[in-house]
């Protein structure tokens, strides 16, 4: 017998199903509300509760000594060694970005630094990998405007740097932009403040930015559904939250200070779902319940319904947890930053979380508060390979339009134009910015100011081609990627967090992508020795039904043990030798998920190259001590592009040629073999350098040396200097810098 209502349309138009319906008139044991529907329907979301995929995130490793907070948290927080603690987390900001450029990627910087700064860390780094339809189409160009102004215009207004990224551009994302965004920040160990609700008769206090109709369902719904040619953009707008950075940052500083005090016992960011997801999240946490007077609630619209005010995403808004004895320190704080301060909610000891008009008023809602997200559904939804997989992996990836030359212009793309619109040297800590393989800033005890010596290696990395070709040896891949850059700044790894972007999870073959992409990252993180702390999982980027390639990014963070050098880079001196360390793919290496192939050979399927994760992690820990120990003059890591991109990439930044022997054709210059690292030294410390590099099972191979003006490879490619930057530097500036965009 079903106990579904006789009006079905209420929860179905709020995104729950006819069995989820059910479940929650089980958990009440009656029927909920309007209200009650409303806060089930945002709490048991994809973006709030991994329903379809956190059955295949339990396989993910999540523990290491120095892990100090993992998956679940507002950020992962890893211990760094004297006293000190790094938090981070990666968030998506996917579809509100879609409608919304500026916005959608304002308000994406602003709660990702607010997960933060809720652990009790501040803000140091953010990193945002983009991804966007082709440059020749007029929307997706205007949405890139938007996103990267967004980001720009809200990090560096509320005072964090942005140190590097990503930006791809590919017909996948057309009409779906990807919009990932990282945060790193530090604390002293011992400020570290869970988001947690205990002590019966504590007060709940809503700080920062009052409350009103702006991301309503906010993300919570618009992660849930793909886009398609009925779905108007006008009728979504309502969804997209408005960001204010001035008020982040007053809102930092107060947290903060708050926190410093000792004035908190638990703290949580008004994200996704709001004021519902803040309460009961914290009471759940701290096996606690919550009464929330919902008249209490300082707001900026006459006439807001309940529902509103609890489901509303509205920005730059905290949950604090504060004894009464607390609440005249914590309310002069505010006054002193200049930031709104209401008591909205009381702790108490029953496990509900009840809304009221009033502490003595009607009760509105009432439920466990466990039920919004401990009880959400959990799915092992269907999955399959597609149906023409071993067809697809039969094709020859190697066949195209063959002119190495013409190809590696058509190739190099230097995003120097969208870093250029971000201040990447805030607080001063950027040793390596962006540009570079990875990021190193310096680790600066978080009490005094002081430099320690150390300094934190980050990099963010994904790869929609190889993990369309193969989602789990392609994961693995871009884990590895991530960890060799930096490497290549001297950072050993220590923790990952993940953006795992995908299609609709009701179609099966995106549930097996997404499987096979949490094995490969299982088996990289393992080998790689670094956990995952946390992530965000973006699902239903699709546009008129059809799936963006499977795009898993993960962000890295690593330590370097003693800064005593600065890192090499990538810019090479006259005369040098040129070395190529890692795996040695072999002659007939396959083309497939090579960037190559799909812009020029025009196939996207095949096999991916052989890729040997033992000797990456070998070469990676050997790249990582030899440029701690200063021993070589140049570094670049070979990715996108292959051989010959890389190469590019040191004689533009350089302006000094090179003579590179031995790589006459397509396969050899253009593979996206993994694992190998190109680095530049002289002749009186080359000998030494092979015996080490021999000892330590890297393997090692001469292909050349810089100097004159050109760049030749081999027999098909003699590029001068300035036709290699023309090629490089041009396209972006025209294409994106046209300054059509603002606030």
């Amino acid at each position: 017998m079903s106990l579904a209502p006789e009006d079905a349309s209420v929860h179905r138009a709020l995104g729950l199903s006819d069995e989820e319906y059910e479940n929650i008139h089980g958990l009440l044991g009656r029927h909920p509300n309007h209200l009650e529907l409303a806060m089930y329907s945002v709490m048991w979301s994809e973006h709030c509760s991994y329903k379809s995929s956190k059955i295949h995130l339990k396989r993910l490793p999540t523990e290491a000594p120095w892990v100090l907070v993992g998956p679940g948290e507002n950020a992962g927080v890893i211990d760094v060694g004297d006293g000190i603690a790094v938090a981070i987390r990666i968030e998506s900001h996917n579809h509100p970005s879609a409608i919304e450029p500026y916005q959608g990627a304002a308000t994406g910087v602003g709660g990702i630094l607010r997960d933060i700064f809720t652990m009790g860390a501040r803000p140091i780094a953010v990193m945002d990998p983009l991804r966007f339809g082709p440059l020749d189409d007029p929307r997706s160009r205007w949405i890139a405007e938007g996103v990267i102004s967004g980001v720009s215009g809200y990090g560096n207004s509320v005072g964090v740097p942005t140190v590097g990224g990503e930006v791809v551009f590919d017909e996948t994302y057309k009409g779906n932009p990807l919009v990932n965004v990282l945060a790193m920040g530090t604390l002293p160990v011992e400020r570290l403040v869970l988001g947690r609700a205990s002590g019966v008769g504590n007060l709940a206090v809503l700080l920062g930015a009052s409350t009103g109709r702006d991301g309503i369902g906010g993300v919570s719904v618009l992660a849930s559904a793909g886009f398609d040619e009925t779905s108007e953009d006008a009728d979504k707008r309502p969804s997209v939250q408005v960001g204010d950075p001035f008020e982040e940052k007053r809102l930092l500083e107060a947290c903060l200070e708050l926190l410093d005090e000792g004035l908190v016992i638990g703290i949580q960011d008004l994200g996704g779902a709001g004021i519902t997801c803040a309460t009961s999240e914290t009471a759940s946490r701290g096996g606690a319940g919550m009464d929330v007077d919902i008249s209490a609630i300082h707001s900026r619209e006459e006439g807001m319904e309940p529902f509103e005010l609890m489901t509303s995403e509205s920005q730059e808004r905290m949950l604090a947890i504060v004894e009464p004895e607390s609440l005249d320190r914590v309310l002069e704080i505010s006054t002193r930053w200049e930031i709104a301060a209401s008591v909205i909610g009381r702790v108490t000891g029953d496990g509900q979380l009840r809304i009221l008009d009033g502490f003595d008023g009607n009760v509105l809602a009432e439920l466990p508060a466990s039920t919004l997200h401990d009880d959400a559904p959990e799915y092992d939804r269907p999955l399959a390979p597609p149906d023409d997989l071993i067809e697809r992996r039969s094709l020859d990836a190697s066949v195209g339009p063959v002119d190495c030359a013409a190809n590696l212009l058509a190739l190099l793309r230097d995003p120097a134009w969208v870093y250029s619109q971000y201040d990447h040297q805030l607080f001063l800590n950027t040793v390596v910015g962006p540009g570079s393989d990875g990021t190193l800033l310096r680790l600066r005890d978080p009490k005094t100011g002081r430099e320690t010596g150390r300094a934190l290696g980050m990099s963010t990395d994904g790869n929609h081609r190889w993990c369309h070709v193969d989602p789990r040896q392609g994961t693995a891949m871009v884990v590895a990627e991530a960890a060799m850059n930096i490497a290549c700044v001297g950072a050993e790894p220590m923790a990952v967090v993940n953006c795992l972007n995908f299609g609709n999870p009701e179609h099966p073959d995106v549930m097996w992508q997404l499987s096979e992409a949490v094995d490969g990252m299982s088996e990289a993180c393992t080998a790689f020795n670094a956990p995952v702390v946390g992530g965000n999982v973006s699902l239903y980027n699709e546009t008129n039904a059809v799936d963006i390639a499977p795009t898993p990014v993960v962000g890295i963070i690593g330590l370097h043990p003693e800064l005593s050098n600065q890192p090499p880079g990538i810019t090479v001196d006259s005369d040098s030798m040129i070395v190529l360390l890692g795996q040695q793919p072999k002659e007939d290496v396959s083309m497939a998920g090579s960037l190559w192939a799909w812009e020029i050979g025009g196939c996207k399927d095949g096999t991916l190259p052989e890729f040997d994760l033992v000797q990456t992690v070998r070469t990676a820990a050997f790249v990582a001590e030899i440029v701690q120990k200063n021993r070589v003059e140049a570094v670049h890591d070979v990715g996108e592009g292959g051989l010959a991109v890389a190469l590019a990439e040191m004689a533009i930044q350089s302006g000094i040629g090179m003579l590179i022997n031995g790589f006459d054709d397509h396969r050899a210059l253009f593979n996206e073999s993994g694992g190998r690292v190109i680095v530049a030294l002289s002749d009186t410390n080359l000998e030494s350098f092979l015996k080490e590099s021999t000892n330590r099972g890297v393997p090692v191979q001469m292909i050349g040396r810089t100097g004159g003006s050109s760049l030749v490879l081999g027999s098909t490619i003699d590029l001068s200097i300035a036709e290699l930057t023309s090629a490089s530097r041009d396209e972006l500036p025209q294409a994106l810098g046209q300054g059509t965009v603002s606030g």
